[in-house]
């Protein structure tokens, strides 16, 4: 049996989540997982191995124990930790912004003055920021959440699977916005004035699932109080709940995502479908739905649609456009592939 550490003490729960599900049952691999308490708090651990860490515990934890693969979830912050990591073990990287992780000297030090400077500079002087790119090129592997950003250095790690769960007909066209509503990364204004246009006389729901704020939410309300009665708005003014997201996933009839094509990474631009991954593609594979990406987003993936002019024709056309979810994304499938990926990584 093969032995994995897998370290999240930075950010990406869902990721870690998503790992510990599909390896659940996976009999030739021991898992240990080492989070931070921010990170573990967000787990359902169910049966894993699970020890809380932070970036002053990891190297003893890890050197206590013999493992064959080290992977490491997220490296945004303490990088002089995971460098000396990378040093010793046989590492490979989660990379989620593929430009941040061969940004050269000179543009992580000017990006430290473009943001918020005092966290910017701890990470600098602290947790040494400068390291960054060489945690990276010291890692045996790199691999991505995103088959379309393979490439010679990335290996895809397949991770998303089609859960089960019974289908839902709706009274109304359930269109669902799965994120934070926020304008930085998705074309909310968009939204707003495409619905805010709608002229049908079907019953459409839209549900933006994702906490809105400030001008967001303003413009929110003020939809809400114009819009006919065949057609409605759900928003939420607070986190989202892990319940209310799964009801509202299972219940939608689409996805609606209007992803910006270019984001930044502290302060480095990174484009989604090229350098970086949007987690609606994620949500996607995971409850079986059909999606509605921006025409210019890089995929081949035939569950994304490429948003049309019209696209409440598109909408209607929708219905007719079927995608076999569970004999591409089943779990047993996906967990076959996944284990036929750390057999080549050890």
């Amino acid at each position: 049996m093969k032995k994995i550490a897998y370290i999240e003490i930075d950010t990406h729960a869902e990721i870690a989540q998503a790992f510990m599900d599909i390896m659940q049952g996976a009999e030739d691999f021991k898992v240990d997982y080492y989070f931070s308490k921010k990170i573990k708090d967000q787990i359902n651990e169910a049966d894993a191995e699970v020890f809380l860490s932070d970036s002053s515990m990891i190297l003893d934890q890890l050197k206590n124990r013999q493992y064959d693969l080290v992977i490491i979830g997220t490296v945004h912050r303490f990088f002089n930790t995971f460098l000396a990591i990378t040093n010793k073990y046989n590492t490979a990287i989660i990379a989620h912004n593929l430009n941040f992780t061969k940004a050269s000297r000179v543009e992580l030090i000017k990006s430290v003055f473009k943001g918020d400077i005092i966290y910017r500079m701890k990470l600098w002087w602290k947790e040494g920021l400068l390291y960054a790119t060489k945690v990276y090129q010291n890692s045996k592997s790199l691999v991505v959440l995103d088959e379309e950003l393979m490439s010679q250095r990335h290996q895809f790690l397949p991770l998303f699977y089609t859960r089960n769960f019974e289908r839902i007909q709706n009274e109304s066209q359930i269109i669902v916005i799965p994120g934070g509503v926020s304008q930085k990364r998705r074309d909310y204004h968009h939204i707003f004035k495409t619905i805010q246009n709608l002229k049908s006389d079907k019953k459409y729901e839209f549900v933006f699932l994702g906490k809105a704020t400030g001008h967001e939410l303003k413009q929110l309300e003020k939809l809400s109080s114009d819009l006919p009665q065949n057609i409605s708005v759900t928003h939420f003014s607070e986190r989202v709940s892990a319940g209310d997201f799964e009801k509202w996933m299972q219940k939608a009839d689409l996805l609606w995502c209007p992803i910006q094509q270019e984001t930044e990474f502290f302060s480095i631009k990174e484009i989604y479908g090229k350098t970086k991954m949007t987690g609606n593609l994620g949500d996607s594979i995971a409850y079986g739905k059909l999606a509605v990406f921006p025409e210019n987003y890089s995929s081949k993936l035939n569950f994304i649609l490429p948003e049309k002019h019209n696209i409440f024709e598109q909408l209607n056309e929708f219905q007719n456009t079927h995608f076999d979810f569970q004999t591409s994304y089943s779990k047993k499938e996906v967990q076959k592939k996944l284990e036929e990926l750390l057999y080549k990584l050890i």
